[in-house]
This record gives C-alpha cells, structure tokens and sequence, in this order.
C-alpha cells in the first residue's frame, strides 16, 4: 500500500473535498450560535450521517489472544522491512518478535500495510496525544470493556495468596527498538538506579508503597520479575493495567518513572557508570543545566529519537517540533492471529495546530485519519453536515468516569477564613449544586448530549454505587438552596440582592478558576455565575493559562477549579478526583500531601474525609470482591459530601466525539473513553489500516 492515504488535502485536491476557506465560513456559521437551537444535531443527523452509521454504537475492540493453540506458527512483516532483511540490515521477523509474541484478533479483518495516520497536536505539552494513540508499553492492560485485565508487555502475571508477591512473566526473546534484548536487568536497573536514586526521584511513588511501606523488585531470571510488598497488596495488576506512574515507561519515563528502562542505553547519561567528564561533556553538548535533566530528557520517548523503546511505533521527529513523526517500530512484539507483525500503519504523523479552533476547523475538513483529541462537541452539528465532503464518519464515545464538568471546592483553601468556612460547609455546597440549571448547561455546551447527574461513574461499572446515588444534590432548585443558605445564616444582602459575608466584609464573593481545556469551562463557569444571581451568590470567573492554574492549585491558593473528573470509572487505575490524594489535586491541595505523604506533610483533614481516605487506603490490600464493596462505600461518602459539585456527567465532550476517515479499517463503533483505558489505544491500533 502507498502513502497516498497520508496525504494531506489541499484547496486543489479533489473536489469532494472542501477548501479550507469553504470549512471557515460553516465554523463561523456554527461558532455564532451561543445557543443551539432545538433539533440542530437531529437535522444535522438527517443530513450528513450515513443511514447505517449510528453515533454510539456498540462497545467493541480487538481481543489479545492468549490460548496457545490460536497462536501463528510463521510470521510476516512490512514490506520495507522484509528489504532490510534482504539486504542483510535486520534480523528476520521471527527473531525480532521472540518466542512468545503479543497476539492480537483484529476486531473485523486482517489489515493491510501502509500509510500514514495524520492526527493534530497541539505542542510540545500534548505528549498524551503519542501516549494514547501510538505509545501503548503497558506490563498489563484491559480489555476493550474495561472490566477484565489481559497481559501486555509481560505475557503472564500472577499474585500470591497472601497478595505479597505478584510474579511477571515476561515475553521470551523479547528486544528493544534497537534490537537490544528486553530483560529483566531493564527493571532492576530502573528500580536501583533511577527509582531508588533520591536525585532522580526525591519523593516515592504512592503505588509503590502499601500502607505506606515500599515495595521491592526482585529479579528471578532473565524473563520473570517479581514485585514484592510488605503487605497484602491485590490491586497491583490494575495499578500496571493503568496510569500509575509504574509499569509504562513511555508514558513516565521522563519523569524517571515507569517501572523498566533501557539500561544499555542510559548508563551513559548516569553517573554511576559514566566517568565525570563524560557526563559532563554530554550535558554541555546537550545543554542540560544538571545531569538529572539529561537523563529525563534522553529517557522521554516523545522528545528524544535515539532513546530504545518497546511500542509499536517510535518517535523520529521529536514532539518539540511542528511536525511529531512516530514509525513502525522493527522490533514491534504485536502480530495478528495470522501472523503479520504489527502495526499495520507505516507512521503516524500529528501536525502541530496553532489553537483548537485550527485542529478543529482541519478536522471538519477532512485532513485527520482518527482524531477525537481535541475535538470540541460544539462543532458536532458542522461535523455531520461536512461528512460526505470530508469523507468521513463521526463516532460518540460517551464516558463512565463521572463528571465531565465539576467545581472542585477546595476543602483545604485557608487564605480567607470566611471563604475557607463555607467552602467546607457540606450544606453551602448542596446548596450551590442545586442553584445550578444543568439541564440549560447540557442543551447549550453539549448539545444535550450529557446527563443532568452526580458524579458517580456510570452504571456499567463494577464501582457503581446504586441508583439512589446516582442523581444525589443535583435537581434545579432555586426555592431549595435559598432556604439553605438563609437557614446557614446568610440572610442580609445587598442592594443588588447578593449575600454579605458574615464577618462584615461586604459581598460574599467565590471566584472560579477555569483553564482552557478540552471542554469550554469558561463559558460554562459564566452561565453558572449567571444562574447563581437567583440564589445571591457572586461568582467571579477566573481564567488561566492551564499551568498557572496547575500552580496555583499546588499553592493551595485557588477557590472553586473547574476541572474534568479524568479517571473516575476506575479509583485504582488513576488518581481519583473524587477526594484529595495528591497536591495538585484542587479539591484540598493540603489534604493531598496529607495523603499522599502517609500524614507527615501537609494538613489533617476533617473526621469524614479521613475515614474516607483510610477506606480507600485499606482497599488496595483485599482481594477483587471486597476492594469492590470498598470502592462503593467511597463513591457513597464522597456523593453524599459533595466536595465537587457536578455539572454535566457521562457525555462524549471530553475526547469522545471522533472523526473517523471512511478508508481507516478495524476502527471500533465505540470506544471506552476514559483516563484509565488510553483511547483510542485500548482499540489496538496498531490493528488499524487503510482499505486500498
């Protein structure tokens, strides 16, 4: 196959495509409406989707294979491979895969060779965009419902009895991108020279303790790994399936994490093994202020080219340039059940766009293969329309993890004592949710796309916690929360009829930070200022650049944080933003260094939280069922808290409205969209292809 499918489009190219100024003019058109009128999306159905093409469709992927009996006896490879091979640059395909390859079923067809996947990024920040689509080096993952751990990296994993020793079998004859062999000295070196090194990492990863004791890895032999804690710890298989710091070194490498690392490369940039001068010299060559940078930044997979990895696709043009380029990766462990080494796509590459609205506006014009990141649902009506010029279809991915909008209300906020007080006040908190009209906020920024619901993850997930809970402190009540707030003291007001605070400092003022993200948190924190005008609370919207508010989160100095309940659907496969664990965490910065330093940092948290804390704490040493049963009493406490006040939940706004090229073959009708699962990769996408 040829590379034609990479081409981008141009104002030339064929007429069925619309030109770049003709894509202009329908945003504009779309982008003047504030309000969408009723029945757009259906009118916009009616004319751009495809009359078999549902937007949510059902949810499905590829299955990794693991009977032996299925497994392929010979293997193919890529054409411009299989040259290398011939011409004696590379080692044949089964070499380069080892004995015990990663096995995939293809959702519809074995695929075809080729092509090149063109996606938009936004800059050199937007390193989840590679992570997500291309970088997948998990030791464990899930399946494509996200309820069932299948093997990765390591082909097999099993937890002792007593849950203090969980055994990782790694795959045989594995190697590097380099052709390096993949062992089991990659994860002693992380573990004794960049993990246990208080220069590269100064403060310990929560999951790599258990009760606030570290874990240990031990190596068996040359393909197996054990990871051994002092006490029961059952829910290390979910922390490796997910986003936890350890066992993703794509992902966490630059930051010294992600369980293994490529020792034959990087002891040259460690001091350990490299003379003084040598390492001097590479930082004045590389121009790193500390050898701690330079190492970070040659073990970061999206900035470094040379640095060995073990995805199915490698960066060669870095992500701090305008073009990140990532190929097929020679010594890539995935085959299909027919035996063609994966991934089918020669490259991926993402163009850098200026702002959202121009990764938006190539969207609708047809110049991405597979994009949901960064797509604004506020442009789904101009995407259907422009469907059959841009020659694509677009899918919805609606989320389980919660709250695609909440207020995160700083629980450990101490600036203004005032402020502080009722912020922390569960009944002030009820009574701003129920001053806020979610059903007006949905129909306008998600097309209605959402649910007016709490933050509970969706009901297909094991953590659900019951109906009952499941639209707790949300209803639109105005008569309700004015009763409240008078019964809390709050009764004088203004002469434009907000409250005055009760010290005598005048109007009761909140302010809201919001960032520029993937959904409009700005325009929505504005409607919400507007709405609680009826109940005489004065919002005052605050608007950053994302890292100033991230710092500013991390200072504790922030109110109300607009945010997006990333990860929710799985408390033990991402860091929950449903009660403090960390410091930038905006629901009590200083309640999550409390946390996450085991009590000796920080601030203590109020008797409920802590009783939550210690639930969830305990719930990483029980087994599957109980850690369950524990995971619904924290949904239950935190709900019934309301630390976050929910807005919309469970919508395909945040990376879930995909555009999809009619050509991209194995594509799923829907995605589990979440933190936790990486889509689009939970997809295997190194199972995609072009159709000729």
């Amino acid at each position: 196959m040829s590379d034609h499918d990479g081409v981008e489009p141009t104002p030339e190219s064929s007429s069925s495509h619309p030109t770049r100024r003709s894509v202009l003019q329908a945003g504009l058109l779309a982008l003047a409406a504030t309000h969408m009128p009723d029945g757009l999306v259906s009118r916009a159905l009616a004319q751009g989707a495809r009359p078999s093409t549902s937007l949510i469709g059902k949810l499905e992927g590829a299955e990794v294979v693991t009977d032996p009996a299925r497994f392929p006896k010979t293997f193919r490879e890529a054409p411009q491979l299989e040259e290398l091979v011939k011409a004696g640059k590379l080692p044949p395909v089964q070499e380069r895969v080892g004995q015990d390859p990663l096995v995939v079923k293809p959702l519809r067809e074995t695929g075809k060779y080729g092509g090149t996947w063109r996606r938009g990024f936004t800059g050199p920040f937007d390193t989840s965009n590679g992570h997500r689509a291309a970088q997948n080096d998990k030791l464990l993952y899930w399946d494509y419902t996200g309820t069932k751990i299948v093997p990765n990296i390591a082909r097999a994993w099993e937890v002792s009895p007593d849950g203090r020793v969980t055994t990782l079998s790694l795959r045989r004859g594995m190697k590097w991108s380099d052709g390096h062999p993949f062992t089991a000295d990659d994860f002693m070196f992380w573990f004794e020279e960049v993990y246990s090194n208080k220069e590269l990492v100064p403060t310990p990863l929560s999951v790599m303790t258990i009760n606030g004791k570290p874990i240990a890895l031990k190596k068996v032999d040359a393909s197996t790994v054990q990871c051994v804690a002092p006490d029961p710890y059952y829910a290390l298989p979910t922390v490796l399936a997910s986003v936890w710091g350890i066992g993703h070194h794509a992902r966490f490498g630059r930051d010294a994490f992600g369980g293994f690392a490529p020792a034959h490369y990087l002891k040259q940039f460690h001091p350990k093994f490299a003379s003084k001068d040598d390492i001097a010299r590479k930082q004045a060559d590389l121009k790193f202020e500390s050898w701690v940078l330079m190492f970070k930044n040659r073990n970061d997979a999206c900035r470094n080219p040379d640095l060995p990895v073990v995805t199915p696709w490698k960066t060669v043009s870095p992500i701090n340039t305008p073009t990140w380029i990532l190929e097929r990766n020679p010594y890539s462990v995935w085959v299909d059940t027919d035996g063609n080494q994966l991934p089918y796509i020669d490259r991926i590459r993402m163009t850098i766009g200026e702002n959202l609205e121009v990764i938006n506006l190539r969207a609708i014009a047809g110049e991405y293969d597979s994009q949901a990141r960064h797509i604004d649902i506020g442009k789904l009506p101009v995407l259907l329309e422009n469907q059959q010029k841009g020659n694509y279809r677009v899918h919805l991915d609606p989320s389980d993890q919660g709250a695609d909008v909440a207020l995160f209300c700083n629980q450990s906020f101490d600036k203004d004592p005032e402020i502080a007080k009722w912020l922390s006040a569960r009944e002030f908190r009820i009574a701003l949710s129920h001053g806020i009209d979610r059903t007006q906020i949905n129909e306008t920024f998600v097309l209605g796309l959402g649910q007016v619901a709490s933050a509970a993850p969706g009901d297909r997930t094991p953590y659900f916690p019951g109906p009952e809970y499941k639209t707790l402190h949300v209803g639109y009540d105005v008569k309700k929360a004015n009763e409240m707030l008078d019964t809390l003291g709050l009764t004088k007001k203004d002469s434009e009829g907000y409250r005055l605070r009760t010290d005598g400092g005048g109007r009761l003022r909140l302010a809201l930070t919001t960032y520029l993200g993937f959904l409009p948190f700005t325009r929505i924190a504005e409607m919400i200022v507007e709405q609680w005008k009826k109940i005489g609370i004065r919002g005052e919207v605050q608007e950053m650049e994302r890292g100033l508010a991230t710092a500013r989160t991390r200072a504790n100095e922030h109110q109300i944080y607009f945010e997006t309940q990333w990860g929710a659907d799985n408390m033990y496969g991402h860091q929950p933003l449903l009660f403090p664990t960390q410091a930038e965490n905006p629901l009590g910065p200083l309640y999550g260094v409390w946390y996450s330093s085991a009590g000796r940092q920080g601030k203590q948290p109020p008797a409920r939280m802590r009783e939550l804390m210690a639930i969830y704490r305990r719930s990483f040493g029980v087994p599957d069922q109980e850690r369950t049963r524990l995971a619904k009493e924290v949904w239950k406490i935190a709900l019934d808290e309301l630390w976050l006040i929910p807005v919309v939940s469970n919508s395909p706004a945040s990376q879930g409205v995909r555009v999809i090229k009619n050509n991209l073959g194995n594509v799923p009708e829907r995605l589990w969209n979440s933190a936790v699962s990486d889509n689009p990769h939970i997809a295997h996408t190194e199972t995609w292809y072009f159709k000729s």
